[in-house]
């Protein structure tokens, strides 16, 4: 199983994306791992907010194939303790399926389109984090799963 993350925009912090690589080098030894950047939407202040999730919801459909299972991580999605969300990773991998996507929106979430393709959706907190934090949480959390399914020393229990 391939996982990939999808996000819309640049991180445009040197420093987050400095750990965002160090954990994408780290999930190598665990699983084949894409992180990829849909670029951001020219011109959108002529745009109110669901044209925006629109036109965003449309480049995120065109990097999907019919066979991958989505993943919007979403405020209202399910939330997961780490060691849950490690045991929900393995039953994704042991299902046989060929790539998991999680997608991180932009800024006003995602367009009705791409929530009807979901096949879930997972929040990471109740609270509101930067799209740019979440990406470095993600992987640090997808790291984790990866290192609690060892039984490495990464997270203590």
């Amino acid at each position: 199983m391939t996982i990939k993350l999808l996000a819309i925009g640049k991180t445009d912090n040197a420093q987050l994306v400095s750990l965002i690589e160090d954990y994408k080098k780290r999930l190598r030894f665990y699983i084949k791992f894409s992180f990829q950047i849909i670029p951001d939407i020219k011109k959108v202040k002529n745009l109110n907010e669901e044209q925006q999730k629109e036109k965003e919801g449309k480049l995120i459909l065109n990097n999907l194939s019919s066979s991958d299972v989505l993943v919007l991580l979403d405020e209202n999605g399910q939330q997961f303790t780490s060691i849950a969300f490690s045991k929900h990773l393995q039953k994704h991998m042991n299902s046989g399926i060929k790539q998991l996507v999680f997608v991180i929106g932009g800024p006003y979430g995602f367009s009705q389109e791409v929530h009807h393709r979901a096949n879930e959706k997972i929040a990471l907190s109740k609270m509101t984090f930067s799209h740019q934090m979440i990406r470095l949480f993600f992987t640090e959390q997808l790291y984790r799963g990866f290192t609690i399914l060892r039984n490495e020393p990464y997270h203590h229990r």
